[in-house]
């Protein structure tokens, strides 16, 4: 829910794509005009490939991909009818790709490239759709809608929001519990499967395995509970727009997602995962941008101005406020006085209640890139910083950095890391995703060292003052992708006890990543963090399958596994993982611990 806008949906269309955006737009009210040339979406790079090997999942099509040197923005696979569309960031890596793929033989296959139709927007589809029901009388959907309209105003906004963002809340915490561990039995169940389909060497091991934990591969341990379950988030991202109840300037969370046809916004006051602090600020800034001549920003027209607002609270009372604003076509100088004023309302104004400790200020126009993390933060107000104080250490927090989003639940994850990764003071622990260096730093006065590898500057530059301000001198960070920082890193470790602690996105980690790891043979233990289990299942694998020319380096296996929740009254947790390498010198292997 966090996310604004989501206009990168594929799906099938076997109509033929408009020469241009403009024709696209003429033929069909518009549902095309979101590729027009000054914004990004990899759709205006789309291709479609036909006659695909059956039985070949999405992984074995990425991989395929990137074998040959291409680099696909998404991919969106009909395994059944044996195609696949796929979209680029640019036009050169399309063009690249189409002249590579086309006429390529795949497993007795010879695939076949074209252009690809963009898909067209949500919300003007929709719309159009409801005109032609309608038959382009406007009395006729209003007939024909009242007893849906209806029975939608049966049921208030505070009940449709937390059903949105909160499904869980009526349900047990104790029920929801059982539920999310049942899930990741479900996730260690069709792993056991997949280890046994891509390394046959273990099965003997996993036949006993399954006998004695429920057709899963290693022990699930309890499910540990979150200590708090309600006002836990520490970070949440409002979106900015027309409410549901049709007031204007909106601060809150849309009710469905953009590709639904939805735009409507409600506000958090009657949310249970948002703190008492984020919401007094998205009171505070939802009175001030009301006073304002600036509109919201529309995803439908790409017009206005008001964005997104994102809060992040800490324990010890300081919070942080970054607002994202579309300039448009405004003077600096009306920029400027903008800013001006937003300093002058939080610090002197009605909003001093809000209490912000921090104030930042993005200019977030329309995309002309794949992403929006690099955007800089212009400082209005108050610390650079928030800082938070976890198992009894300190952290500073920048704009950009990740922190856990449920600090009491966060220390009970790491906490139980630091039991399973069995280390001691000649330990290296590599500490891959590191964020704010949180893990790395909270088990640093237990080992030797510690190395943690960060893509994101900012939150690099805040572990090395956290490490600093904690007293370690035994910790170095580096910022790069963890696929090009981490084989030069693991060829310069020495110690003979190695253990990688990763905590990666919800998409998991590159291929790159997993192969250096199997390659890195003196690492002989590894604690994979995930907040997506089914996201991780292809690392999880290539983690586990038998050596090949692709994958060198003896297999690990899972050993203990266990679901932690940060995310109460949701359907997410956490899952820890902890796997050993595979030692074939020895005939007794660990099973269990």
């Amino acid at each position: 829910w966090g996310i604004l806008i989501n206009d990168e949906i594929e799906e099938k269309n076997q109509e033929d794509p408009p020469a241009t955006a403009a024709e696209g737009e003429g033929a069909a009210g518009g549902v095309y005009r979101y590729i027009k040339g000054d914004l990004f979406t990899s759709e205006i790079f789309k291709v479609e490939i036909q006659n695909l090997p059956k039985y070949i999942g999405f992984n074995d099509l990425k991989k395929f991909l990137n074998k040959h040197g291409i680099n696909p923005h998404k991919i969106k696979l009909f395994s059944k009818q044996m195609f696949a569309f796929v979209t680029f960031k640019n036009q050169e890596e399309r063009d690249k790709a189409m002249k590579a793929v086309h006429g390529m033989q795949w497993k007795s296959k010879v695939l076949s490239v074209r252009l690809a139709k963009p898909k067209a927007d949500p919300i003007l589809k929709k719309r159009k759709q409801e005109e032609e029901a309608e038959g382009g009388q406007p009395g006729a959907k209003r007939a024909a809608g009242s007893q849906e309209g209806e029975e939608d105003e049966e049921e208030p906004l505070n009940i449709q929001i937390a059903n949105a963002v909160t499904p869980g809340l009526t349900v047990p915490y104790e029920e929801q519990l059982k539920r999310k561990e049942k899930e990741v039995e479900g996730v260690l169940q069709k792993l056991t499967r997949e280890i046994g389909n891509n390394n046959k060497a273990m099965l003997p091991w996993l036949f006993v395995q399954k006998e004695k934990y429920n057709k899963m591969c290693c022990p699930l341990e309890a499910i540990r509970p979150s200590p708090v379950q309600t006002e836990y988030r520490n970070k949440c991202e409002f979106v900015i727009g027309v409410g549901a109840d049709g007031e204007d300037k909106t601060v809150g969370f849309r009710l469905g997602k953009y590709k639904g046809g939805s735009c409507a916004v409600v506000s958090p006051s009657e949310t249970t995962h948002v703190s008492s602090e984020a919401k007094r600020i998205v009171q505070g800034f939802q009175q001030f941008i009301r006073t304002t001549p600036y509109a919201v920003y529309s995803p439908e027209t790409y017009e206005g101005h008001w964005r997104q607002l994102t809060v992040r609270t800490s324990r010890i009372k300081q919070t942080m406020a970054i607002v994202f604003f579309n300039p448009q076509k405004l003077q600096e100088e009306e920029i400027e006085e903008l800013k001006r004023n937003l300093r002058q309302y939080f610090t002197e104004g009605e909003g001093k209640e809000s209490a912000i400790t921090s104030l930042y200020f993005v200019r977030m126009g329309q995309r002309t890139s794949a992403g929006t993390e690099d955007l800089p933060c212009e400082h209005v107000t108050g610390e650079e910083w928030i800082h938070e104080e976890l198992l009894g250490l300190k952290f500073r927090i920048s704009p950009h950095s990740f922190f856990q989003t449920n600090t009491p639940a966060a220390e009970v994850l790491y906490s139980a890391v630091g039991e399973w990764a069995q280390l001691d003071q000649d330990s290296t622990v590599l500490d891959v995703c590191c964020g704010t260096g949180t893990i790395g730093i909270s088990l640093a006065k237990r080992v030797k060292k510690v190395i943690g590898i960060e893509l994101c500057q900012e939150a690099v530059d805040d572990a090395k003052a956290n490490a600093e301000a904690n007293g370690l001198t035994n910790v170095e960070f580096h910022c790069g992708k963890a696929e090009d920082v981490l084989p030069t890193v693991l060829n310069a470790v020495v110690s003979p006890n190695v253990t990688a602690i990763v905590d990666p996105p919800r998409a998991g980690l590159h291929s790159k990543v997993i192969l250096a790891i199997r390659r890195a043979e003196h690492l002989k233990r590894l604690i994979y963090v995930a907040c997506n289990a089914k996201a991780a299942m292809n690392n999880f694998i290539d983690l586990c399958r038998a050596v090949s020319n692709r994958v060198r380096g003896a297999p690990f296996r899972p050993v203990r596994a266990m679901a932690v929740d940060l995310f109460p009254q949701t359907m997410h947790c956490e899952t820890i993982l902890l796997l050993e390498r595979v030692d074939y010198s020895s005939d007794t292997q660990t099973t269990e611990t």
